[in-house]
């Protein structure tokens, strides 16, 4: 293995793959970056077993120069290589197998040697490609991506609810998320055909997030075991989450008593200024509507209290009281991107709905939180 590669490419090719691996990697060999260097390409892989992330750097690509003078592979400790990649003070970075799993990497005055690790040592990750597969723009999946992973639940009790279930039925792809606590929903009209049920981790959605380019075309590949996002020369594989996904629609109201419209900023700031007073570490906002006022306070025995009147764009419905958690209804505010936020409540202990007022693809649940005072 020989090859000269552009420093800053190959620093940030080094970077995408390294997001898959994990501080506490179940085998020792997943800790590094295999690096396979063919005769036109140079193809790097990390993974934790669960995600994996592929790149390949193709020779003819005019935006980095790459030399490749011997092919071969090798698998090298992330820590080490990013490092080293890093610090290098040169335009251009060579890297060379030295004897057995010895690796040298130089560059300027600079030099490196480095012990490897045999890439046969590295698990087989089958990259192939399902047959299910169907073409998303970027712009649509980051916004599905961000407007319904932060939802999930960060407890391992119900893995299921761990991740994104994305169902798609024809050309109709909904995307739900749930702690069972809140709920992100967000669906999506899509060209292709082809059915599936599958839940996706919310960490492998969140490293795809990071990988997406606004302007690029991305292929998704599924099957019942894995899915892939193939983006330019990149793609990120992940396991699916084993388990049936509730059923939610049923829990997303239908009729609703009370409606409040504002705007976003405006509420996002004013639960932000009163969220500083908690009980035992969390935020609960007591919300007082009517047609006169619209009033947002909070109150601890500990702490004290706060109250301000919010300006509104209308409230419809008789007056209404009802708590919940700033955490859950700011997220879910900040997740709609709308500058106007229309509120929908079934009562003091229904859950309610957040909605922009320009675009019915997106809903955003909150439970309500019951309060003794």
């Amino acid at each position: 293995m020989d090859f000269k590669i552009s420093k800053r490419y190959f620093y940030n090719a080094l970077s995408t793959v390294a997001r898959a691996i994990s501080a506490n990697s179940p085998l020792p060999a997943l800790s590094g970056i295999k690096i396979e260097v063919l005769e036109n390409e140079i193809v790097l892989t990390a993974s934790d077993s669960f995600i994996s992330i592929q790149k390949r750097l193709i020779k003819e690509n005019e935006e980095f120069r790459l030399d490749i003078f011997e092919t071969g592979a090798i698998v090298i400790e992330a820590k080490y290589i990013l490092e080293i990649v890093r610090k290098i003070d040169s335009d251009e970075i060579h890297i060379e197998l030295i004897d057995g799993s010895l690796t040298k990497i130089s560059g300027s005055f600079a030099e490196f040697n480095i012990n490897g690790t045999k890439a046969i040592d590295y698990p087989v990750i089958d990259f192939s490609k399902p047959d299910n597969r169907f073409n998303i723009d970027a712009g649509t999946l980051l916004k599905i991506i961000n407007q319904t992973a932060f939802a999930t639940s960060d407890k391992e009790t119900r893995p299921v609810l761990t991740g994104v279930n994305f169902k798609k039925e024809g050309s109709n792809l909904e995307c739900v998320a749930t702690d069972s606590y809140r709920l992100a929903r967000k669906v999506v009209n899509l060209n292709d055909t082809g059915d599936f049920n599958i839940t996706i981790p919310a960490k492998a959605l969140t490293e795809i997030a990071k990988s997406i380019e606004r302007e690029s075309n991305i292929e998704v590949c599924v099957s019942d075991k894995k899915v892939q996002f193939w983006i330019d020369h990149v793609v990120v594989q992940s396991r699916l989450i084993d388990g049936i996904y509730p059923e939610t629609n049923r829990l997303i109201p239908v009729e609703f008593n009370y409606e409040l419209v504002v705007d976003a900023r405006d509420m996002l700031n004013a639960i932000d200024r009163a969220s500083f007073i908690k009980s035992d570490g969390i935020s609960i906002i007591r919300l007082t509507a009517s047609e006169n006022e619209v009033v947002i306070s909070t109150k601890s025995q500990e702490v004290g209290s706060s109250k301000e009147k919010l300006t509104a764009i209308s409230y419809k419905g008789q007056p209404l009281e009802i708590s919940f958690s700033g955490r859950y209804v700011s997220d879910a505010i900040k997740a709609l991107t709308g500058p106007i936020v229309k509120i929908e409540f079934g009562g003091d202990m229904k859950p309610f709905v957040l909605q922009p007022t320009d675009d019915e693809s997106i809903i955003q649940l909150v439970l309500p939180v019951r309060t003794y005072s």
